[in-house]
């Protein structure tokens, strides 16, 4: 989404692990790398800021996932799906996405199947489509009628399918809301599911839950962790000051089913998921990094992409990142490597 103001295999591991270098000063020392006790950031790059790929501008980038053979799935939300090599990220091919009529997206969450194929969440409807790797649409997935826009149904346009992820069993589906629907308390998000019984069968609709965002912030981008829990992705951006972006860590385990709750409010008796803080990335090292406007931290900018890399040797995710720059000459186009630990359940 463009802000306004005020407002995976070991193979793949190994592919991804070196993939950035800094376009800066050299690196911090290990010990300086830490952004909190469980996040560290290990390296950054600009390179494909401001950048072309075969007359296609290379940015916009909204949601990243790591494809079958270690290259990384970048995806615009002008609704080019570009594919990026594992090492150094130079692209190395585009497609561009379109709805059953032809018209653009606004594609903001991506998956990559096992089969090759990609679902795609879209901001517009909202809406998840699966499309073959060559831009095909193979299908499209239910979505609950409260979680159109309106006057369809309830929510913003702009504040509905921000993430998208899928565990690693293969099963469950998970599309995140940038923004609280109309009824329900601002602050709260729905996070949508899906289920199928095998990758050979469709998705079905499945439980929804309830986020809790901080204080003017959304949920910019959501992943799966492996073990049934969720990263996710807060942003936001006040004008004069930067954009804020924090980390958590969500389990909804415990969470109540809320798909038959007309109105998220608070209520004592609705579980929301429950939500950790790894890190706010204002707290980490800069490496050098400049930034083109005011930022707590000149390593920030408009974070919108997450996905999970791989795993060291000790059992940490690693997370590859990347900031939506709008195809503004104020922000960049910025990737980021960091490692996480996760608290144990």
């Amino acid at each position: 989404m463009r802000l306004r103001p005020l407002l995976a295999s070991v193979t793949a591991a190994v592919a991804v692990a070196g993939c950035l270098t800094a376009a800066a000063p050299a690196l911090a020392r290990p010990a300086d790398r830490g952004c909190s006790p469980r996040v560290g950031i290990d390296s950054y790059s600009d390179a494909l800021d401001k950048t072309r790929f075969q007359d296609t501008f290379v940015g916009n980038f909204s949601a990243l996932a790591v494809d079958r053979d270690g290259q990384i799935a970048a995806l615009s939300d002008r609704s080019e799906l570009f594919r990026l090599r594992g090492t150094g990220l130079r692209p190395s091919g585009v497609v561009r996405l379109a709805d059953e009529s032809g018209a653009p997206l606004d594609s903001e969450g991506l998956v990559v199947e096992r089969d090759g194929s990609r679902l795609v969440a879209s901001e517009t409807e909202p809406s998840v489509r699966r499309y073959s790797r060559h831009g095909k649409i193979l299908g499209r997935l239910p979505v609950p009628d409260a979680l159109q826009v309106a006057p369809a149904g309830r929510a913003t346009r702009n504040a509905t399918f921000e993430g998208l992820t899928l565990d690693s069993g293969g099963r469950r589906l998970v599309a995140a809301m940038e923004g609280a629907i109309s009824g329900d308390a601002p602050g709260i998000v729905r996070l949508q599911s899906w289920h199928r019984d095998s990758p050979r069968h469709a998705f079905r609709l499945a439980a929804q839950y309830g986020y809790r965002t901080d204080t003017a912030l959304g949920v910019s981008e959501i992943t799966a962790t492996g073990d049934g829990r969720l990263l996710v992705l807060e942003r936001g951006f006040t004008a004069g000051v930067g954009n804020t972006v924090r980390l958590y860590l969500a389990d909804t385990a415990r969470a109540r089913d809320v798909s038959g709750v007309e109105n998220l409010t608070g209520q004592p008796d609705v579980r929301l998921a429950d939500k950790t803080l790894l890190a706010d990335l204002a707290d980490c090292p800069s490496l050098g990094a400049p930034a083109k406007q005011p930022q707590p931290n000149p390593l920030l900018d408009n974070i919108e992409a997450l996905a999970v890399a791989g795993h060291t040797r000790d059992g940490r995710l690693r997370l590859l990142l990347a900031s939506d720059d709008n195809a503004n000459a104020a922000q960049i186009t910025r990737f980021y490597r960091l490692t996480v630990r996760l608290p144990r359940r």
